[in-house]
């Protein structure tokens, strides 16, 4: 397994990492549903084995998934197995998780969601905290600060931040300085990492690397999902509301994915080395963190190490989702 640096320091992660909001299970946050259905303790603990002994070593989670539950089956996962959490990066997040406090930003909250996630973490530092999503409101300086003073306590190794458009990372670089910066990117949209866009400048700008969260897609690009019978989610689980999952969309994408096994492959396995490759060819980009529910979902994830794709082959997928 590869690793690749993040930001400018020397901290290390596997190129396929593994992202931990499944590990919440069903969940709801501010009367919104917020999780994923059918979460195995004993299953994620024996997939974190198969992915740990092919070489990953980064786990992604945050403050919100599961609230707190996910963090705290992270740590149980890895004391199960005799590892030591010390051993691996462990990345979290603040933001979505407001509590009893009017914004998820006030200085006050940050230091005692930090403290939690230390707490169920069972670490006495965080690897890479991000700030969760770019609404700061009017606390973007002294969540800044607040998070500047983390480090210095030696509470926090690395700053990282998540957002959802190119405005608000724009925004929080010059104030936050995050060694990493956090989103979606996928085959069908690499809008934050594609070159010469505004992400990918900046993150030249400020050194930063790149973390892509759902570079599966949530699964749409394994082609799992039959468009005459679409997945009927349960309370709680945030895909319910997704119009990706509805009969129309995923007709339009299957067409699309027939052309991609046409090309590099008909297996699971196939789909996800290449979207994943795909990514991981983009420069800037430190790993992906593609959700896991079972060793079945990590081994087949974790095929995009060995799998190649050429400057043709990139040229071919950015056709084929409309992108010249």
């Amino acid at each position: 397994m590869k690793k690749r640096p993040l930001g400018n320091s020397s901290i290390l992660v596997s190129e396929i990492s593994l992202g931990c909001w499944t590990m919440g299970g069903l969940n709801w946050v501010n009367g919104q549903p917020n999780g994923w259905a059918n979460v195995d303790e004993d299953e994620i603990a024996r997939a974190v084995k198969v992915a740990v002994d092919a070489g990953v070593n980064h786990f992604d989670n945050a403050d919100v998934y599961g609230n707190g539950g996910a963090e705290q089956m992270l740590a149980r996962v890895l004391k199960k197995l005799g590892l030591k959490s010390e051993d691996f990066v462990i990345a979290t997040k603040i933001g979505h998780f407001p509590g009893t406090a009017a914004h998820a930003y006030e200085p006050a909250h940050i230091r005692h969601q930090c403290e939690q996630s230390l707490i169920n973490l069972r670490r006495d530092y965080i690897d890479l905290y991000y700030f969760h999503h770019g609404s700061f409101g009017d606390h973007l300086p002294e969540a800044a600060a607040t998070m500047d003073a983390l480090v210095q306590e030696g509470k926090v190794r690395l700053k990282g931040q998540s957002a959802y458009s190119a405005e608000d990372f724009a925004k929080a670089l010059p104030v936050v300085r995050p060694a990493v910066l956090q989103s979606w990117a996928h085959a069908a949209d690499n809008q934050f990492i594609r070159p010469g866009s505004q992400v990918s400048q900046l993150m030249e700008k400020y050194k930063c690397t790149f973390v892509a969260f759902s570079p599966l897609w949530q699964g749409l690009l394994l082609d799992k999902f039959d468009p005459e019978k679409p997945p009927q989610f349960e309370d709680g689980d945030h895909r319910k509301t997704n119009a990706n999952f509805q009969k129309e969309k995923l007709l339009t994408l299957k067409t699309t994915l027939g052309r991609m096994k046409e090309r590099f492959g008909p297996t699971t396995a196939d789909l996800s080395a290449v979207a994943q490759r795909f990514i991981l060819n983009h420069p800037r980009v430190a790993c992906t963190i593609p959700g896991f529910r079972n060793e079945r979902q990590v081994a087949c994830n974790l095929t995009a190490a060995s799998r190649t794709l050429s400057p043709e082959d990139m040229n071919f997928i950015n056709q084929l989702f409309g992108r010249k």
